[in-house]
């Protein structure tokens, strides 16, 4: 009798202990905090889960780098933080951000869904991390404090802000013969609005929050040619969540792209149209050519994953066949 009660306090003791650890605390990235859309999506998300076993506990952060380390050091279960932060976590994920490699925001809303399928699973896990969702942020466009700076050749000596952390983002600025100047997301705006830096890359979603018509003044332009897509990445440790957790979220994230797309077009829509600066036809396929060369350097340097690169090319092929890179076999990594 004895041994039963203690049998069934042990079980009592690990029912109690399971309970309280089933809520998780998901880390938020958002410029604007709790005001902001990705924290919005957050808390769709969090209504959600709780169909997957999950009981997510929200906390916003307005310092990616702080929420990255937290995550790290396991104050966080989970976390949504950009796919260029998130490529130290996963490689494969991380590569979508990849200088260049998707040309509209239409395309890496088609790639996203296709990565959610259950084929690709086993990619989405590194080690004790799970990338449990991917969201685009927009394309990537160049704002410049002065619109005369239209072609590659006068961005030479100019100041140009850049993430530390992206290796792509230095190696382009020197291929222009640019300065490049130490920023991170939470200060590259302030930056271009001060006049510390000449040009910067952002999506359009981030040009009212982080007010960036202060530093395009009456000069400036946004150069209308993406550079590459931003996204978002949900990373989970694995072993905080529910069995499962992550199939079903990434089937849930792929439900809420074509929102995200609508949203995203719009915040674009909304700039007013005297920013826009177009570039020329003739002058498109040089600057896809220069982005070319660097994505081929860095994925044989390691920054990009093969697997991804090869991936991506497929996708911008089924496209558009015309493509002059079509007919090359550089980023066919799997035929090597």
């Amino acid at each position: 009798m004895q041994l039963l009660g203690l049998t069934t306090l042990g079980l009592m003791t690990t029912l109690t202990m399971n309970s309280a650890q089933a809520k998780q605390t998901f880390c938020v990235f958002d410029l604007v905090g709790t005001q902001g859309d990705v924290y919005a999506l957050m808390k769709d998300y969090q209504l959600a889960s709780k169909q997957w076993g999950a009981d997510i506990e929200l906390k916003a952060y307005t310092d990616e780098r702080v929420l990255t380390e937290d995550f790290k050091a396991g104050k966080c279960d989970g976390a949504s933080i950009t796919g260029m932060r998130g490529r130290q976590f996963n490689n494969f994920t991380g590569s979508i951000d990849s200088i260049g490699a998707i040309p509209s925001l239409k395309l890496a809303v088609k790639v996203m869904q296709t990565l959610a399928d259950p084929r690709f699973a086993n990619d989405m896990k590194k080690g004790k991390y799970e990338i449990v969702g991917i969201v685009p942020v927009g394309d990537a466009y160049l704002f410049l404090n002065d619109r005369s700076i239209n072609t590659i050749a006068k961005a030479a000596g100019k100041k140009i802000a850049i993430l530390d952390y992206d290796q792509a983002q230095k190696k382009m600025v020197q291929q222009v013969g640019a300065q490049a100047v130490s920023a991170d997301v939470t200060n590259f705006g302030s930056k271009f609005n001060n006049g510390e830096v000449d040009i910067i890359g952002a999506p359009a979603a981030v040009f009212r929050p982080l007010e960036l018509y202060k530093g395009l003044g009456s000069k400036g332009a946004i150069a209308n040619y993406p550079l590459l897509q931003v996204s978002g990445n949900l990373i989970i440790n694995s072993a905080k969540f529910p069995a499962g957790f992550g199939q079903k979220s990434r089937t849930w994230i792929k439900g809420q792209l074509p929102r995200a797309f609508t949203i995203l077009g719009k915040m674009k829509d909304d700039i007013p149209a005297k920013y826009w600066m177009q570039i020329p036809d003739a002058d498109k396929i040089g600057y896809q050519k220069m982005m070319r060369e660097a994505r081929i350097q860095l994925t044989k340097e390691g920054i990009y994953d093969k697997k991804m690169m090869e991936l991506l090319w497929r996708a911008r092929c089924a496209e558009n066949r015309q493509n002059f890179e079509c007919a090359l076999k550089d980023e066919q990594y799997s035929k090597k």
